[in-house]
């Protein structure tokens, strides 16, 4: 269990039909071994794991502030079992997943992209479009009849003749009409009004499509992930190309030999730790940096979240007392060769509550205990 002052990192839970690979992906971001058979349902209850963050100007900015050892920053990553038709109304367990997904920051979407006649399709062929509506028709049927259940109650409340209940009503409506011509709740243009239920609705979520191809089809992708794609940039949605088996074997080799699996292949990357950087974009969120005589630390926080927000990221001691902070250029330190260097060259300055941080920021709280 985490300790009342740590704040958890943000979760992002893995979606798609059973069988596109998303326990596999999910072994290769977590290596947590989670169980991927071929078999509708193999993941009833979610498995968690914690994913770090590539980031390659963390292991220089450690060194220039003294060889200390290199801690990433994490997004937590949830698998969630296949959704299958008829989810929104309890078939396949459908009820639980649709749970599972509400109480994430974030969705990526995985589907399948690859073909293989030894993994079993739900459906019976491979069609990822079809796929993907599958699965996000049922979310979109789920959200429906969450926002009827609140029109109904703000109807009601309406007849009392109160022009906020009134307006409410009638943003719901118009919410309730845009979910069932199949669109979007992220896409809603009017959210000012049903601010509060957007948050609670599943297809609010940002979304991440992640086209699973084969080995042959990373590189330059396939008409399967092209179709995807396609998908994505109509929806205003992310969209990856990986390939999850590969990933995950990867992740279980030793890091030269697995550059040298890729140079093989003909790419420099098998596409998860691009997916963690997308799925990282997709939050809005941004990296700073801290250091100590032990260790240099990265962390998450929300773009546009103030030095004072980005103290209690770190400990909610810190965001209490903050008093005011050092900051510096995470390449400014790196070319100095040392913090105090940076300091004397005057690359380090001091900043109050009210700074906004930027990516690539390196962090000095100065607090009250």
């Amino acid at each position: 269990m985490l300790p009342s002052d740590t704040i958890p990192p943000m979760k992002v839970g893995i979606v798609g039909l059973p069988n596109v690979g998303k326990s596999t992906l999910f072994n290769a971001l977590t290596r947590a071994g989670a169980e991927a058979q071929n078999y509708p349902f193999t993941t009833v209850d979610p498995n968690v794991g914690v994913a770090a963050v590539p980031d390659g100007r963390l292991q220089r900015l450690a060194e220039a502030v003294g060889g200390v050892r290199a801690v990433p920053a994490t997004v937590e990553f949830v698998d969630i079992a296949g959704l299958v038709r008829g989810a929104s109304r309890g078939e396949g367990l459908g009820n639980r997943f649709l749970a599972h997904i509400r109480e994430c920051d974030a969705v990526a979407h995985v589907v399948r992209c690859f073909e293989d006649e030894n993994v079993a399709h739900v459906h019976g062929g491979i069609d990822p479009v079809g796929d993907a509506e599958t699965v996000n028709a049922e979310l979109l049927l789920a959200d429906l009849a969450t926002v009827e259940r609140r029109l109904e109650q703000a109807s009601r409340a309406a007849k009392s003749g109160d022009p906020k209940r009134r307006a409410e009503a009638a943003a719901l409506e118009r919410l309730r009409d845009h979910l069932a011509k199949g669109g979007q709740a992220r896409t809603f243009p009017e959210p000012g009004e049903v601010s509060e239920v957007l948050r609670t609705l599943l297809t609010a979520k940002p979304t991440l499509y992640v086209a699973n191809v084969d080995e042959g089809s990373l590189a330059a992708g396939n008409a399967y992930s092209a179709a995807v794609e396609e998908l994505a940039g109509r929806e205003g949605a992310g969209a990856v190309r990986l390939c999850a088996r590969l990933a995950a074997e990867l992740a279980e080799l030793p890091a030269e030999e697995a550059r040298e699996y890729l140079g093989v292949l003909g790419v420099e990357e098998s596409g998860f730790e691009e997916f963690v950087r997308a799925a990282y974009r997709l939050l809005g969120l941004i990296t700073f940096f801290t250091f100590n005589e032990r260790e240099c630390r990265a962390w998450t926080v929300r773009e546009g979240a103030t030095a004072r927000e980005a103290a209690g990221r770190i400990h909610t001691d810190m965001e209490r007392g903050f008093v005011a902070a050092e900051v510096g250029r995470w390449e400014d330190i790196v070319a100095a060769g040392s913090w105090a260097r940076a300091r004397e060259e005057a690359k380090v300055r001091r900043e109050g509550r009210d700074y906004v941080m930027r990516d690539g920021d390196v962090l000095l709280v100065r607090f009250n205990a």
